[in-house]
């Protein structure tokens, strides 16, 4: 969500109308637009205008949970408009403030009735005070240490407080009790459990326990962060767990203290909106510090508890506690109280509630929580697999937390009570509740494929659409989940439902697993990745949402996840009648030969599609495990096949987590010698390791000066759109490094300049030393990759050399026309037939030992029967009168490979023992590959004899795509 709700602007068109008085906002008039969720796109945000006057009107009768603008703060583009604006501004927002006051006051005075105690909204709770109110001497004992097993430190779990966090005299404490005496009683902790909806399982649980202590959780998160290795966390959790404070046995809350400890899985469903700069602000007001100074602090450190953490020990408006007072139970209610607040006003009230009975610790960890990041190192497997074998498998199945440790409880009891023997938590997987989908590994070569599965494996075209994760019940309610386990926008599966109904006339309950994409009706083709959003799919009129279906969790009751893949696909090809462009099985093809993978690849890559899901027929799924493989051009040959560029580096961004205060990612761009202005390209920050990160510090910091996201600092030479302004600029661009950024492909980009191009998945896989801003990857030579990149057919192509590799629907669409009975064959791979074996390829797929077939005139012919000659009619002269070398420095197979596809295609390749001939140096058109000593005699050669054939220097993955689109050099 954007930091700023409000933005100020001047009109640019007149065209936009405003949204109280309807009227339209004129050609340079000052507007203010709320930004709210945009219902057409999923994660985009939309502006709505308003006339100044009208939109603080508005405030006036708005709810109290209503975000308004309260200051200069809350507008974005503040800095752009006239100071005559900026006045105009602060008399209104002045004029809201003063009548929200007497509102305010005019419900104070008049009589109230004494609160219930039924639960109420948040603006209709009595207003209580939030003064810094610290319990008496005599309230607060300090917990007894308890006697740990031998293999625990008590000392580090109970006497954290006392290391970093400021000592009070009992003196100081009576005096600030004298004070407000009526307070105390008011204020007092209430320890017992009232958490929100009852979420907690609790049995013969006590509340005051020290193990429900928020003391004891933090000793427990500084032990677990302290050690470096995993089983050593688990053995941590699992200990406390065990054994509980006193040394005997954990009397706290389980699910409570696995909520605190997993705060991204316990609590995800809490949006709190607060991010680091506006937690520093909301503390700022609180701490009565300079904001500027916390933001500053905080992006130094990288952490912003550590940042108010450091500024509320030092504060002297609220005095830290010396002792924890807070449970577990004070926590979780204050967390999800704070879900509830979205009033600015409100979260200060709450968070300065929370300071006040806080210690410096208290408040730090506290701060993690809400930014849902422990600090400790850990994740859910290291946590959970403290509850014995197979646990973590058992949650990663269900993905909620709470259920899962309310069945985890269930059966410890049934073990403890004797009815139950296997100590083994069951994998189980519930209806409605979304399961982590299986994943799949990179895949980087054709014998890695087949040393993971050397009997053969099912090949499966990677959909480039939306991971989909469909329940359906017996009632026929449907839930819709993406691969990160949310639920999916309503437009992009509003008439899946009717079809799968229609599809599984049989399934009374089902979990299916697939890709949701558009699909064009007339070719049957799968369209590009995102053209799912409501915008997108208005371009394409002769299309509509397809589910793609690869596999099946759950059938009628039962769960399918310890069957094989090919008893699943069985159970899929016997109950699913698809539907032609609606829904449809996905297709697979057995893969028993390395030639025949080569094929696949080598097709793929032709065809523009996004690659291979590689799988093995007897696996069982695994959810989140990466037990699949994926073969991607990006991948593949060291990555020589993927898109890249040579881009230079243009500013940085401050990471976050252990990268905090550091400039860790990166943004890249290009030069244009037309215009004179550098464009972005690229946000990157992947490829480096730790230490090159530490080195880049010291490296890049001369040439980059800090501009903290402000556009006014934005250099004149910098073409960049707002959202991508980074926290660092270079100070001059030709000074700057150039790094090779390979990605998946080159891609179209609304946020990036250069023509609107950037890379997909972009990683940092080189640092060109030997290149300056000169030699890098210039806007014209980016713009002619990107057209190089883009799959292209002749017109003179036969698609039908191709149509039985992966036709995209034709089986599926054949089996919806015959009887279920005669198409099994064809939608289960386990049972390949002659129609399912690819019949017509091209040499561009195979290897000169294998055996193929190609277009038979009519019967199928050998290759090795054809001449050479023949060998090459079918393609397109694509390398005719050029004489290329292909470097030295090229493995042997790439070598072959690579000279055997240019000869194919009209192309001659210089022979290695022709490399000491002047005349066939002299006749050289491209140079294919790192440079190497013959790169540079044919230089000297050439510049010798002043010849007119000039000759061009290129990367192999360059010449592979004019392969496979077919295009010249």
């Amino acid at each position: 969500m954007a930091e700023h709700r409000y933005s100020v602007d001047y009109a640019k068109l007149g065209t936009s109308a405003c949204k109280k008085c309807k009227a339209k906002i004129a050609k340079g008039e000052i507007r203010i637009a709320k930004l709210t969720p945009s219902p057409f796109s999923e994660g985009d945000m939309m502006k709505i205008y308003h006339h100044v006057q009208c939109i603080f009107d508005s405030f006036l009768h708005a709810r109290a949970t209503t975000k308004i603008i309260e200051s200069s703060t809350d507008l974005d583009g503040w800095l752009n408009i006239s100071p005559l604006d900026r006045e105009i501004i602060l008399e209104h927002i002045k004029r809201v403030q003063e009548a929200k006051a007497n509102k305010t006051t005019t419900t104070t005075k008049s009589p109230t009735k004494k609160p219930t105690k039924s639960v109420a909204s948040p603006t209709k709770k009595p207003t209580k005070s939030v003064a810094a109110v610290i319990p008496k001497p005599t309230t607060v004992t300090p917990i007894k240490k308890p006697l740990l097993p031998p293999t625990a430190s008590a000392s580090s779990a109970n006497d954290d407080d006392d290391d970093d966090e400021i000592t009070i005299d009992n003196d100081d404490i009576e005096i600030i009790d004298k004070k407000k005496p009526i307070e105390e009683k008011e204020d007092t902790i209430d320890t017992k459990p009232t958490t929100t909806n009852e979420v907690h399982i609790s049995i013969n649980d006590d509340p005051k326990h020290p193990d429900n202590s928020f003391r004891q959780f933090r000793g427990l998160c500084t032990k677990i962060a302290e050690i470096s290795g995993h089983l050593a966390k688990t053995s941590i959790v699992e200990q406390f767990i065990t054994y509980g404070s006193d040394g005997e046995s954990y009397k706290g809350n389980l699910s409570l203290l696995f909520h605190l400890l997993l705060p991204s899985k316990g609590y995800k469903s809490i949006i709190y909106n607060l991010k680091s700069k506006q937690l520093c602000k909301l503390f700022s007001i609180i701490f009565h510090e300079n904001v500027s100074a916390m933001i500053q602090k905080c992006e130094e450190c990288g952490d912003v508890a550590e940042t108010i953490s450091e500024f509320y020990s030092s504060t002297t408006h609220i005095k830290p506690l010396s002792k924890t007072i807070l449970s577990n139970y004070d926590i979780d209610n204050y967390l999800h109280e704070l879900g509830q607040v979205t009033r600015e006003q409100d979260q200060i009230q709450l968070l300065r509630k929370i300071t006040e009975k806080s210690t410096v610790n208290d408040l730090r960890m506290f701060i993690r929580l809400i930014q849902k990041d422990l600090k400790i190192n850990a994740g859910p497997k290291h946590i959970i697999d403290s509850l014995g074998p197979n646990a973590y498998e058992s949650f990663q199945a269900t993905n909620d937390l709470k259920s899962f440790i309310k069945r985890y409880l269930e059966h410890k009891n049934s073990i403890d009570n004797g009815t139950q023997l296997n100590k083994q938590l069951s994998i189980k997987i519930e209806l409605m509740t979304p399961v982590h989908p299986m994943l799949a590994e990179p895949c980087k070569s054709v014998d890695f494929a087949f040393k993971r599965c050397p009997n053969g494996f099912y090949a499966e075209v990677k959909y480039d659409g939306e991971r989909l994760q469909l329940h359906k019940d017996q009632t026929n309610k449907f839930k819709f989940f993406s691969r990160s386990l949310k639920p999916v926008i309503e437009h992009k599966i509003e008439q899946i439902s009717q079809y799968v109904l229609k599809a599984f006339p049989k399934g009374e309950s089902l979990i299916l697993d697939g890709e949701i994409l558009l699909i064009d009706r007339k070719t049957r083709k799968p369209l590009p990745f995102g053209t799912l959003g409501v915008h997108k799919k208005k371009e394409f009129t002769e299309a509509n949402e397809a589910f793609f279906i690869f596999d099946c969790l759950y059938y009628n009751g039962q769960s399918l996840l310890h069957k094989t893949l090919t008893e699943r696909r069985e159970i899929l090809t016997e109950h699913m009648k698809p539907i032609e462009n609606r829904i449809l099985l996905s297709e697979l093809k057995t893969i028993n030969k390395k030639s025949d993978l080569k094929h696949l690849i080598n097709f793929t890559i032709a065809e523009g599609l996004e690659g291979l899901v590689l799988k093995n027929p007897d696996g069982i799924y695994e959810p989140n495990k990466r037990h699949w493989l994926k073969v991607k051009k990006d991948y593949l040959m060291e990555g020589t096949m993927a898109d890249t560029a040579d881009l230079v580096v243009l500013g940085a961004y401050y990471g976050t987590g252990k990268k905090g205060g550091l400039m860790s990612v990166f943004l890249l761009g290009c030069y244009d010698s037309k215009t004179d202005q550098w464009y972005t390209v690229a946000k990157c920050g992947s490829g480096f390791d730790d230490a090159t990160l530490e080195k880049l510090q010291i490296e890049l910091k001369p040439n980059m000066t800090k501009i903290s996201k402000n556009p006014n600092q934005i250099p004149k030479w910098l073409n960049i759109s707002r959202d991508l302004i980074p926290d660092f600029i270079v100070i001059d661009p030709k000074k700057s490094p150039v790094w090779e950024i390979t990605g998946a492909e080159f891609s179209k980009s609304k946020q990036h300049t250069a023509n609107g191009i950037s890379i997909r998945f972009p990683r940092i896989t080189k640092v060109r030393d030997d290149k300056t801003w000169k030699e890098a990857t210039n806007l014209d030579y980016l713009t002619v990759l990107f057209e190089k990149s883009k799959p292209a057919k002749k017109e003179n192509d036969d698609d039908e050399d191709e149509e039985n590799l992966f036709h995209f629907g034709d089986t599926n669409n054949n089996n919806n026309n015959n009887n279920n009975n005669n198409n099994n064959d064809n939608n289960s791979p386990q049972k390949p037939t002659p129609s399912s074996t690819p019949t017509k390829r091209k040499l561009l797929e195979i290897e000169s030992d294998d055996e193929i077939e190609i277009q038979p005139k009519p019967n199928k012919i050998l290759r090795k029967s054809l001449p050479n000659s023949l060998l090459k009619l079918n393609f397109p002269n694509i390398f005719d009168n050029q004489f290329i070398y292909l470097s030295s420095s090229l493995p042997m197979d790439e070598y072959n490979n690579l000279k055997r596809h240019i000869e194919a295609f009209g192309g001659k390749v210089l022979s290695p023992k022709d490399i000491d001939n002047d005349k066939q140096l002299l006749r050289i058109t491209h140079c294919v590959g790192e440079k190497d000593a013959t790169f540079d005699k044919i230089d000297l050669i050439k510049k010798k004899v002043q010849t007119n054939v000039t000759h061009i220097s290129l990367p192999t993955v360059y010449v592979w795509k004019c392969i496979a689109n077919k295009t010249k050099l």
